[in-house]
């Protein structure tokens, strides 16, 4: 019996060192939403590089899932009710977690920051000032989304503090793709959208659609827009699975940077999206484009949401939001 009890703690703990990676997930999952600025995510999806980088971590075969939501209001549910393990969305979702979960919910890493684009079919609209209760503008999540957000913060800084609240009045939520249909098809009430790339590309070329704002004009340059955070509680056990999903990252980013031709056939392959491989380049190619994990002016967001009262904790850094996976980072 004494025996038995040596060979079973002995068998217990080779096969606990023959399968260090045990204790992690072996079904990932992730969100994104539509717009090019998840191409990092569309290159990792369809190149499977999340699962070749786990397997290189010693973690195995992983599955890993990608879920698509039109809003980070609804990706945020879905982490919340433990549905989902990394979600991807705006600055300000991030920062509304991480002050609910008292910093239980915090950032992984950058994603990118592409310029967004305010448009209107509103011939009478040529700046923020123009607006009137006619019109119907489309942002992906009402206050919250980084859309929402920077109308705010481009009403203050054009017009003055007293104005920033102007346009919620005209503001509605609705999903980049219905947006863009409801502006270009010229019969929804719905006539302007703060939008995003590819989206506003698209509206742009529509008869009777014009430029009203770009978000690069209140940062003074690129600015984080898409963030992928999860809970502590994920982070903490699943090191491994974090370290193969930045690795992947990196690499699809370098890819983007070397082949931009090659990173849009993959756009254009994975979401059937009605462009040319020149037109999806580019986009990527575009002032103020960067595919990066470094948070770029995220303390931006949330300086301005102490402000606006959306959260009440100030951070002290940006570092406090993140965990400490990307604090190497030169971040912002």
């Amino acid at each position: 019996m004494v025996r038995f009890g040596k060979w079973l703690a002995c068998a217990s703990l080779a096969l606990a060192l023959a399968s260090p990676a045990c204790a992690e997930v072996s079904e990932f999952r992730i969100t994104k939403q539509p717009s090019i600025i998840y191409l990092p995510l569309v290159v990792m999806e369809q190149n499977r590089l999340v699962e070749k980088h786990a397997r290189a971590a010693g973690l195995g075969e992983i599955k890993v899932q990608w879920i698509t939501f039109n809003s980070g209001g609804a990706a945020t549910d879905a982490l919340l009710s433990g549905n989902v393990d990394l979600v991807t969305s705006g600055v300000s979702n991030l920062l509304l977690l991480w002050e609910r979960t008292k910093g239980e919910v915090k950032g992984v890493t950058s994603v990118g920051g592409l310029p967004m684009l305010l448009v209107t079919r509103d011939p009478n609209v040529k700046t923020l000032k123009d607006f009137t209760d006619k019109d119907k503008i489309a942002v992906p999540t009402i206050k919250v989304s980084s859309q929402a957000m920077v109308l705010k913060m481009a009403l203050e800084k054009m017009y003055g503090e007293s104005s920033r609240d102007k346009l919620d009045a005209v503001t509605v939520q609705l999903g980049h793709p219905d947006a863009m249909l409801a502006v270009v098809g010229g019969t929804s009430e719905v006539n302007s959208h703060f939008s995003a790339p590819p989206y506003q590309y698209t509206e742009l070329k529509a008869p009777g659609v014009h430029l009203v704002l770009d978000s690069s004009d209140v940062f003074g340059g690129p600015a984080s827009n898409a963030v992928v955070f999860g809970t502590r509680k994920f982070y903490d056990a699943n090191p491994k699975t974090i370290a193969a999903f930045m690795a992947s990252l990196e690499e699809a980013n370098q890819l983007i940077a070397r082949d931009p031709a090659a990173a849009a056939k993959i756009y254009l392959d994975a979401t059937k999206e009605k462009y040319s491989i020149d037109e999806v380049v580019s986009m990527i190619k575009a002032p103020n484009v960067v595919y990066s994990t470094t948070p770029n002016a995220t303390m931006v967001f949330a300086n301005f949401m102490v402000k606006t009262g959306l959260i009440k904790t100030r951070p002290a850094s940006w570092k406090e939001f993140f965990f400490p996976v990307v604090h190497n980072l030169p971040g912002t």
